[in-house]
């Protein structure tokens, strides 16, 4: 207790004085959902674990692949199924423990397990062994052209710290579970855990030992995490001084920010796209008032609902012209996006309910949509624009917003029937989107598929995208699945996201197209 009181106090100092030259204070809409680096493949989850921890390979903020715990990496020689690893020698966890290859065994065989949100990324893993101390081997079914790039956001823990505090388990985050990994971290990261109180504050230190602190600016010292949902409240203390970095300023308020002496605003856009789902695969759906079958069964009434959105009304109204009208569930960054596609959305209405009546539903139907409230650009207000247009089609829409920690366990466990999601993609590839959203679900993939969609011929084609080293003809097959998500209406696409990041003007960095800012690059001047 008496080492609580003693830094509780000294924060209390730190935010009453104004911070040092060396601390960056950090908002955004939503905290982190967890520390446990394997639970949620989210967001905000993945930026705050990547101060503390570290992956084999990141992407910086150009979005280029680069050295972390490994040096090196290529395929074997003797065996193209395998990547082979050089990792990072000298580099220490937190603690003070050795960093080797069983850490990395450890952790990504504990990313395939049933409760991981990161699975998807290591389907094709066939078996992870070490090679030596400073050597992994990933042995995959039949050569993967890419598995680099699902490594990105895969997070090495300490296997000795693990054991030790009963965290060799990934926390069943959708069940309700809480770990110790939960809360506590230990990282070879450049920022170490101080405190944490979710959703109110988290604070980290510079870590002193961190192998890359000859090799990085490592300006800041000191990092103060605090989420502020309100969009209000948020840019009042970018203004105030409160704080001196916040990752979403509300696009109502990007001019007032931006000409505010002091501070600066930059932009980019985002490797991410808003989308609604459907329930498509149950008999009956829960949330509508439709007896005994699906709407959202027949092909047809998914492509009213489509064809309701008007993308152009969202993007001056809702975004204030922040964002790009969206016609695939793909960014531009990604490899197999396609400009025909994307560019395919219109708005019809009257097709529409021609669409809807020859389906059987001419009066329409009611149905509840569930939104998050604090996770993506004006989610709610997206949302609150949807249901208008909707309702000009004959389908009333209930809409029921609540913060991401609530919304995201009803996909996981199926408890939703019609929702907004957004979809970043680390990899820059579509498999990534494949394995997760159109993938039916099983123990390796489909995590995200909340529509319930599921192709056994398909499924197989996605699977098979793993393992073809002939990239012109993977490339084929990847156009041939986008073409079976369009032409099925799996989703509703609404837009790719424009990244607005609000800063001190001391505050050097480059827009990270992720969102996922890396504290280590920064300069403060």
């Amino acid at each position: 207790m008496k080492t609580v009181s003693v830094l509780a106090a000294a924060l209390l100092v730190t935010t009453s004085i104004g911070a040092t030259a060396e601390t960056l204070r950090w908002a955004r809409a939503g905290d982190a959902l967890t520390l446990d680096p394997h639970a949620q493949n989210e967001g905000p989850t993945s930026a705050l674990a990547h101060q503390i921890m570290e992956s084999l390979i990141i992407r910086d903020h150009s979005g280029e692949m680069v050295p972390t715990l490994a040096t090196e990496w290529a395929p074997s020689e003797s065996n193209p199924n395998i990547w082979v690893f050089k990792l990072r020698e000298g580099v220490t966890f937190h603690d003070g423990a050795d960093f080797t290859s069983e850490d990395v065994v450890f952790s990504l065989n504990r990313a395939m397990t049933e409760d991981s949100d990161y699975k998807e990324l290591l389907a094709s893993v066939k078996e992870v062994r070490a090679a030596g101390d400073y050597t992994v081997e990933i042995e995959t079914n039949g050569p993967n052209p890419i598995m680099p790039n699902n490594l990105t956001n895969l997070f090495i823990m300490d296997k000795g710290w693990a054991e030790a505090n009963n965290a060799v388990k990934v926390q069943d985050y959708e069940g309700g579970e809480d770990t110790f990994a939960a809360k506590n971290a230990n990282g070879t990261g450049p920022y170490k855990l101080v405190s944490r109180e979710p959703d109110v504050r988290t604070v980290l230190a510079l870590n002193e030992s961190y192998w890359g602190k000859d090799d990085f600016p490592m300006d800041v010292t000191e990092i103060i995490y605090t989420p502020i949902q309100n969009a209000a409240t948020r840019v009042a203390a970018l203004l105030s001084g409160e704080v001196d970095f916040i990752q979403d300023v509300p696009v109502q308020d990007l001019e007032r920010v931006a000409s505010t002496d002091g501070l600066d605003v930059r932009t980019a856009p985002q490797n991410r796209v808003i989308f609604f789902g459907m329930n498509m695969g149950d008999e009956d759906l829960a949330n509508d008032d439709v007896e005994g079958k699906n709407p959202f069964a027949d092909v047809r009434v998914r492509k009213a609902m489509n064809l309701a959105i008007n993308r152009e009304a969202i993007q001056q109204v809702v975004m204030r012209g922040q964002s790009f009208p969206a016609g695939m569930i793909a960014p531009p960054f990604v490899n197999g996006w396609n400009e025909e596609m994307d560019g395919a959305s219109r708005t019809d209405i009257e097709e529409a309910k021609r669409l809807l009546a020859e389906a059987g539903y001419p009066d329409g139907f009611s149905i509840q949509l569930d939104c998050p409230n604090d996770r993506y650009i004006n989610d709610e207000g997206i949302c609150q624009a949807a249901v208008g247009m909707f309702g000009q089609i004959g389908v009333t829409v209930n809409l029921d917003a609540k913060p991401k920690a609530q919304h995201f366990p009803l996909l996981s466990n199926y408890e939703t029937d019609f929702y907004m999601l957004g979809w970043g993609v680390p990899t820059y590839d579509s498999e990534y989107i494949f394995n997760f959203l159109v993938h039916g679900r099983d123990e390796k993939y489909g995590s995200w598929n909340a529509v319930r969609y599921n192709n056994p011929d398909l499924n197989a084609k996605i699977q098979s995208l793993a393992s073809n080293t002939d990239l012109e003809a993977r490339n084929a097959d990847i156009n041939a699945i986008w073409q079976v998500v369009q032409d099925e209406a799996l989703y509703i696409p609404i837009h790719h996201q424009v990244l607005n990041w609000g800063m001190k003007e001391g505050v050097g960095t480059d827009v990270d197209s992720n969102d996922s800012p890396k504290f280590k690059y920064f300069t403060l001047n």
